[in-house]
């Protein structure tokens, strides 16, 4: 857990999606326009526990840790022993498992709740105790809960189960109470979904016509490898002995379960992440079979070697994959950057910096000016101020970072449509993004700006990040407002 904290310069702030993972806290529901309802819940314990940044990093680490646990108690179960644990610790940490669980996002819980959820099917396969088809129907449902993306790996599951040898769990009537248990969980989330017109859809439609269509095919396979680096070959291992080596033969489903859901996301042009919770049970498959490899005679002496292959190439690339480096220094080594594919954003194109680092960056900043307009509000005019952003990233951090000391930010964004304050009268707007214009401005009789971003290597630079005082506000400017909201509310929502 340790090297989460360790890795992460304190130049950069927080990521454009943890400010919004964060504000859920703000508003809790039985869903979201962006994530399941799992994500506010963790928020509202960082808030409690003081919403600094040590405990925003300290939950992806935590679950992080918790993977790692079940990768070694599968490696205990399948009979490997410390080097077996030692190689399988190592290429998880020495992977892009770290980059994961190192912003709080659901990424890292995701990942948690698939290897659980392979930990209960290995357990049933092991055991025959039906009470393991139970929890398989909890870990469905509480990974529901915190992101969809898990549907895919139970799709791929049942499949996998349908192919095998075990395809007779199908009679077992446990399964199916499993199944009814996770729909109970999750039926909340159901619910809100039926109620707001399934924006799931609409976010999957966005999802695809913006980012994905970027996403190669082979992209996504070639980065599967490039994920584990020096670690590759454990994976490589896995496969081999989920093939051949008669000790796995019970347990051939994972194999199947993998083969099916990669196919889906490859088709489906999915972002390469997706697949990582495929991988912990991989992982520990693959150990447990080189440790046997390498067990015998003279072999055992080249363990070091398999460490030193793992660690040495995920020592060489820290600097790039994590927010190690400074700006400045990232642009003097820009050209190791592009070859690693790093400067490449969800747009298809290359920038100066990685995509994450660019949204890492301007934030503090953006939420001082605000603050620093709102300062300059008169007093008997400040319960009637809202404060307006382009985009989700820059209502959650203001939100973040201004909490308690002035109007809570909203925005045309995401989640962000359904959290605006009821205000009958507006007096003044602090509008973060690009200057008023067109058709907007006949409600603004007083534009002024009050700060500007400087950080030209921020992604929201790029956007036009200004911060305007608009007063001398038309009297029909609140009824203007719902009408564009209620728009916005149709569209994101379907109707």
């Amino acid at each position: 857990m340790g090297f989460q904290y360790g890795i992460l310069t304190p130049y950069y702030d927080l990521q454009r999606d943890e400010y919004l993972h964060l504000d859920l806290a703000n508003h809790l529901s039985a869903g979201y326009l962006s994530v399941p309802p799992f994500t506010a819940f963790t928020s509202l314990l960082i808030q409690w526990l003081g919403n600094g940044f040590f405990w925003v990093r300290f939950f992806p680490a935590l679950y992080g840790v918790f993977t790692m646990v079940l990768v070694w108690k599968m490696v205990e179960m399948l009979g490997g022993r410390w080097f077996a644990q030692v190689l399988a610790a190592l290429v998880f940490i020495c992977s892009g498992m770290s980059r994961i669980n190192l912003l709080y996002q659901p990424n890292s819980f995701e990942i948690l709740a698939w290897t659980l959820l392979f930990w209960c099917l290995l357990q049933f396969l092991h055991t025959q105790q039906n009470k393991w088809l139970l929890w398989m129907g909890v870990v469905t449902g509480i990974g529901i809960l915190n992101k969809y993306n898990i549907i895919f790996g139970v799709i791929g599951l049942v499949g996998g189960l349908l192919l095998s040898s075990h395809r007779q769990i199908f009679k077992n009537k446990y399964l199916y109470i499993g199944a009814l248990i996770a729909l109970v969980i999750i039926s909340p989330n159901i619910v809100w979904q039926l109620q707001h017109g399934l924006p799931v859809l609409h976010h999957m439609k966005e999802l695809s016509e913006s980012q994905l269509v970027h996403v190669s095919r082979m992209a996504f396979i070639t980065d599967q490898f490039i994920f584990f680096i020096g670690g590759a070959f454990i994976v490589v291992a896995a496969f081999i002995g989920l093939l051949f080596y008669k000790p796995f033969r019970p347990y051939r489903v994972v194999l199947l379960a993998y083969g099916l859901t990669m196919l889906m996301f490859t088709y489906l042009r999915a972002k390469s992440y997706y697949s990582l919770g495929l991988y912990p049970v991989l992982l520990a498959f693959g150990s447990v079979y080189w440790e046997r490899i390498f067990t015998h005679d003279w072999t055992r002496y080249l363990r070091v070697l398999w460490v030193a292959i793992i660690v040495i190439p995920f020592a060489l690339l820290v600097n790039a994959v994590f927010p190690v480096l400074r700006p400045a220094q990232i642009s003097e080594k820009a050209a190791k950057f592009k070859a690693l594919g790093l400067l490449r954003w969800e747009d298809g194109k290359d920038h100066p910096l990685p995509q994450d680092f660019a949204d890492m960056l301007g934030w503090h900043s953006l939420a001082a000016m605000a603050l620093q307009a709102w300062q300059q509000v008169p007093e008997a005019d400040k319960p009637y101020t809202m404060v307006v952003t382009s985009n989700y990233g820059e209502a959650g951090a203001l939100n973040y970072y201004n909490k308690g000391k002035m109007p809570l930010a909203v925005s045309f964004d995401a989640d962000y449509v359904f959290w605006f304050p009821r205000m009958d009268s507006i007096r003044y707007i602090i509008k973060i993004g690009k200057r008023p214009q067109g058709e907007t401005l006949k409600f603004i009789g007083r534009v002024v700006q009050t700060g500007t971003l400087q950080d030209t290597l921020s992604r929201e630079y790029g956007y036009g990040a200004d911060v305007y005082l608009l007063s001398d506000l038309s009297p029909v400017l609140p009824q203007a407002l719902h009408k564009v909201l209620l728009e916005k509310q149709q569209e994101y929502t379907g109707k």
